[in-house]
Order: structure tokens, then C-alpha cells, then sequence
């Protein structure tokens, strides 16, 4: 079974995170960021993931902190529930439709920590106290902490909201493609004999 139990606690931040790559889309999260509660919740789903996750945070000051560390938290789950890499497909791609916005996410499970996040936000972009822009310094953190090379990049949307849910969406289904096992695989999937 893959899965990952992970805690977290600093001065700023506690977090617990439990995660299944092969889930059934069940999630339970609470983190006193009701959006990004939301956009999680889609990448489990869609991800078909099963996430628990709990985060306290000094929010009192501002989303960042606990933003920053459950994307730390969750890229650190994602590593460790993958294990030695054996047989997975390692790439993954999705393009996901919200109305009037198209967003594509491709993932190389590279062991090579690399991000490119090409969304541009309308100007003055926020939902209720969250900071949009968080979102890259959540995948960042993520691409950083699972070893994942991450391209995310929005090819048109107006609605903010609509946008981030395509990201979230994409990111969800592109992960399960490349965590899936393939039983044509032996060993790694990398000429080099590793990731």
C-alpha cells in the first residue's frame, strides 16, 4: 500500500497529513483556509487520493506560512508514499476545462525538483482573504519536497476561482497518471537505473 503519514510542527505551523495514491477520491480536510480546503479537496477527488489532512497555523498574521508548509507537508507525503519509484509510469499530463478557463498541468516524477507556473491572474485577484498568488509558493513547496518536476500553465481563463480549480483538477489527474503502476514497467522508468 502507498501511503504516507507525515507531521509537521514548527513555531508557525502543525500539520498532519495521512495520504493514498491509490485512493478513491476521499478526503477529510480541515485547515482554517476554507479556498484552499476547497482546491484540495478537488485534487483528492480527481486525483482519486485519499487525503486527511489537519493544519493550524498563525493565520492571525497571514495565510502564507501555513500555505507554504502544507504544500512542504504534502510534497514530503507524496515522496515517501511513492517509495523506490518501481514500475510507476513517472509522467502525467491533464488539461481541464472550468467554463470559460483551460489550464494543463504536466508532472515528470523526475526526482528533479523543478516548477514552472505560467498563470496569470486577473488584476486584483482575491477570494474573500486568500491571497491567490499563494498557490505558486504552495506548488513550489511541493515540487521542492516530493523531487517532482511540475509545469502548470493556464492557457486562457477569466474567473480566478475557475482558474485555480482547473489547476488544482489538472494537477490531481496529472499526479495519478504518473503514480500509476504499469505492469510493462521493471524497475524504474529512467535508462539511468534511478530517479
Amino acid at each position: 500500500m502507498r501511503t504516507a503519514k507525515i507531521e509537521r510542527k514548527t513555531k508557525e505551523t502543525d500539520i498532519k497529513v495521512y495520504l493514498k495514491i491509490d485512493g478513491k477520491g476521499n478526503y477529510d480536510i480541515k485547515t482554517a483556509i476554507p479556498f484552499l480546503d476547497h482546491m484540495l479537496s478537488l485534487f483528492s477527488r480527481h486525483g482519486l487520493f485519499d487525503l486527511r489532512l489537519r493544519a493550524k497555523g498563525d493565520t492571525e498574521v497571514d495565510y502564507h506560512h501555513t500555505v507554504e508548509d502544507i504544500g512542504i507537508i504534502l510534497g514530503n507525503a507524496i515522496k515517501k508514499a511513492l517509495g523506490d519509484k518501481k514500475g510507476i509510469k513517472r509522467y502525467g499530463e491533464a488539461s481541464i476545462p472550468m467554463d470559460e478557463t483551460l489550464a494543463t498541468v504536466s508532472i515528470d516524477i523526475s526526482g528533479r525538483p523543478y516548477l514552472i507556473y505560467n498563470v496569470k491572474l486577473p488584476k486584483k485577484a482575491k477570494l474573500k482573504e486568500f491571497d491567490p498568488d499563494l498557490v505558486e509558493d504552495f506548488f513550489r513547496s511541493i515540487v521542492n519536497h516530493s523531487g517532482i518536476t511540475l509545469h502548470i500553465n493556464l492557457i486562457y481563463g477569466r474567473d480566478t476561482h475557475h482558474i485555480l480549480e482547473a489547476v488544482f483538477k489538472a494537477f490531481g489527474r496529472s499526479l495519478d497518471q504518473a503514480t500509476k503502476i504499469d505492469p510493462r514497467i521493471k524497475g524504474i522508468p529512467s535508462t539511468k537505473g534511478r530517479l
